[in-house]
């Protein structure tokens, strides 16, 4: 069974640990996250990115499960007003653009990773048959169904779908905003490669980092808690994965305080 959560504790250890992240004290902001990762192992706060964001601690392979479940969970309802409205994304727009000006399409059979609200969904809906959609947060997937976009809707965190899912093979597989939240991308892609027809699209978008602040790093939590990843990374693991790269374009993610979030919108085909 699992060991009730100090609720009381955990809100007093992370209140603290963000007041001393926020007034530049390094050392006591990461002894703060420690007690609030002791007092809650699995790590609804996400205390571990915060200790890495401040370049501590082990970079860890993604953020924890029960983070971004959470994260996205309370966030569901203000989504994608914050998220389209305030701070300018336009991934799903970006995408069908690049699909439509490559000729690739109609597609039978769309897997949307991390499909939140459903706006890949909505931006593709024209160009598929058939659409499944995945997102850790049961809130997201609800406000999805509601929409009535996808054939299929579940609750899963996505390596782990990739991994037990046996159904008939995608023709496209979509993951916009979902490496933010993943370090390591072997699990995501190997799963995507496991799950594609041969000949099939793998088109994501990451966030980035200048080289300087990356300093040959594959990649790295950046300053808002996110994960940024590397070109050359992302384009070493897709090679062997068993992709060819289509094209791996920049853009602009979202705005984050008045300044743009560099990253890259990635099209692969899976090769075998």
């Amino acid at each position: 069974m699992a060991k009730k959560i100090d609720e009381e504790a955990l809100a007093e250890a992370y209140n603290r640990a963000l007041a001393l992240e926020k007034s530049g004290d390094v050392d006591a902001a990461v002894a703060a996250y420690e007690e609030v990762l002791a007092i809650d192992p699995d790590d609804h706060g996400g205390a571990a990115v915060r200790i890495a964001a401040m370049g501590r601690g082990e970079m860890p392979a993604k953020a924890p499960d029960a983070y971004v479940e959470t994260l996205f969970d309370q966030h569901a309802e203000v989504f994608e007003d914050v998220l389209v409205e305030q701070l300018g994304y336009h991934v799903p727009m970006l995408v069908r653009q690049r699909l439509q000006q490559l000729q690739l399409g109609p597609f039978k059979r769309l897997l949307d990773l991390g499909c939140g609200t459903g706006l890949t969904g909505g931006a593709l809906r024209d160009l598929c048959d058939d659409m499944t959609g995945i997102d850790i947060s049961e809130k997201m997937v609800e406000l999805a169904h509601e929409k009535d976009l996808y054939e299929t809707l579940f609750v899963a965190e996505v390596e782990d779908f990739l991994e037990d899912n046996d159904e008939d093979a995608f023709d496209i597989i979509t993951a916009t905003d979902v490496l933010p939240y993943l370090g390591a991308l072997e699990p995501l892609f190997f799963g995507a490669a496991e799950n594609l027809m041969p000949g099939g699209l793998f088109i994501f978008s990451s966030e980035t980092l200048p080289e300087a602040t990356l300093a040959g790093r594959a990649y790295m939590v950046g300053p808002h808690q996110r994960f940024a990843h590397a070109g050359a990374y992302v384009r070493e693991r897709l090679t062997a994965t068993g992709f060819e790269l289509v094209e791996l374009s920049d853009i602009n993610v979202r705005m984050e305080d008045g300044q743009p979030t560099p990253g890259h919108l990635v099209i692969a085909r899976y090769i075998g």
